[in-house]
């Protein structure tokens, strides 16, 4: 249990009451007279994130009766994310009138709310506690904020601590904590078993790249296969990137940490599946020995690229994966890569480009999204741009012609290793809070793993 948790209620226990800006007037109404007064006078006006604490009454000692949490509805996680910020070192409890879905989803936001990234400069926690029902273990918020915790610790570490060795390390414990299996291909290891594109784009770095193989389950069971994109350090290689786009390049394996996170997510629960991770992990780095600019590689998959662009690397590598993904024909397929900046001007931080050959899988994630609070977006597979991607030389250029429909045409270079044979869906994702929000801290973050989730367990539970 996270330490965000507390266990049982006990004397001191302070009561926490949800009620929602919308219906709030009519529900001070039904207060004793001392309480409305006493809300009235606050100003409080239920809005989302907000909190008051009541004092107990008749007493006139000083003590807190309960509190209230202003929410938007049953499905609000955030709001209690803000809550466990803003409110004192104590106990507190849900309000035993609290559905057991919104209580599951208020200890998601109270864990996430608690998170804190604290490896390298100590901070405080907030020393408020949330009593941990058989309800919130129920609707799984103790594994969905743990793997969400991983998710941000992983992407949150700076690559001089974070490399493709580091991030080996990562899986290897997460496999062994669940008694899943880990093996990992190693430097010119990948040539002899055919990941020439994962070798090129990591060959450059001192570091040498890997590709990281996690599996667990049933072999009988169905199969779901996660691809993350493990690009540790991004410098754009030979066309090197501007220090302002350099720095946040420590994200760059955000799609592995994902990957990572929404299996432990599944291992968690035990869903019946079998699961296997791929993270193709390198350092894109520049050294005599880097790939260059109009070099063409030869793919896993047999086609030839060349490079247009040496920053145009995460998916070379999830190419050589996904080739190897698809050769089991899994039942779904699921890519997660912070992989271009357009899918950002498209969609901004917060929203995850979400491309799919298969519309049930699509519209299954979509409502899930939804659902879940966990949103994504779906963009299109236009096939009319894949001639923008035509070379010369070779079977395909793993950059457009063109400076626009970036995410649609990295998207279209992916599918060409895929097919439309396994049911698969790319996430172009950013994985970062730019400025800090109720629940979400400025730094990492986790998208559409929720949803995600949530239709493994559908599909497959």
């Amino acid at each position: 249990m996270l330490d965000c948790f507390a266990g049982k209620s006990d004397a001191q226990t302070i009561i926490l009451t949800p009620v929602a800006k919308s219906g709030f007037a009519a529900w001070q109404k039904k207060q004793p007279k001392l309480t409305a007064a006493w809300i009235a006078a606050s100003g409080f006006k239920a809005d989302p994130g907000s909190v008051l604490l009541l004092p107990a009454g008749g007493k006139g000692d000083g003590a807190v009766g309960g509190t209230l949490v202003g929410v938007d509805g049953d499905g609000d996680i955030w709001s209690w994310g803000a809550a466990a910020e803003r409110l004192a070192p104590g106990r507190y409890a849900l309000d035993e009138t609290v559905s057991d879905p919104a209580a599951a989803r208020a200890a998601l936001g109270w864990a996430l709310g608690s998170y804190r990234f604290d490896r390298y400069k100590k901070s405080e926690p907030s020393g408020a506690k949330l009593v941990f029902t058989k309800a919130m273990r129920a609707g799984g918020a103790d594994r969905t904020a743990g793997s969400i915790y991983l998710v941000r610790d992983l992407i949150n570490t700076p690559a001089s601590d974070m490399g493709p060795g580091e991030l080996a390390t990562a899986a290897h414990a997460l496999a062994r904590e669940f008694k899943g299996r880990c093996k990992t291909t190693v430097g010119d290891e990948l040539l002899r078993d055919n990941y020439p594109m994962i070798h090129a784009v990591g060959r450059a770095s001192n570091r040498p790249p890997r590709l990281i193989d996690l599996t667990w389950g049933k072999p009988r069971d169905p199969r779901v296969t996660l691809v993350g994109k493990g690009v540790c350090f991004d410098s754009g290689g030979l066309d090197l990137k501007p220090s302002s786009s350099m720095l946040m390049m420590k994200k760059d394996m955000g799609g592995a940490a994902h990957a990572l996170g929404l299996a432990r997510m599944i291992m968690a629960a035990e869903l019946p599946v079998r699961l296997r991770v791929l993270i193709p992990a390198v350092e894109n780095s520049v050294s005599g020995d880097a790939f260059r600019p109009l070099d063409v590689l030869h793919s896993r998959a047999g086609k030839t690229v060349e490079i247009g662009n040496t920053d145009a690397e995460g998916r070379l590598v999830l190419a050589d994966a996904l080739t190897e993904a698809i050769s089991e024909k899994p039942a779904m397929l699921l890519d997660f890569a912070t992989l271009t900046g357009a899918a950002r001007v498209a969609l901004g931080p917060d929203l995850p480009a979400m491309f799919c050959n298969d519309d049930g899988l699509a519209g299954d994630l979509y409502k899930a999204g939804q659902q879940e609070n966990d949103p994504l977006w779906r963009m299109p597979l236009w096939r009319p741009y894949l001639k923008l991607l035509d070379s010369t030389v070779a079977d395909i250029n793993n950059a457009g012609s063109i400076p626009q429909g970036g995410a649609i045409t990295a998207a279209l270079f992916l599918h060409e290793f895929v097919g439309n044979d396994v049911p698969w869906a790319h996430f172009d994702i950013y994985a970062w809070n730019q400025s800090p929000r109720s629940g979400r801290p400025k730094g990492a973050e986790a998208m559409a793993i929720r949803a995600a989730y949530s239709v493994i367990a559908k599909r497959f539970g």
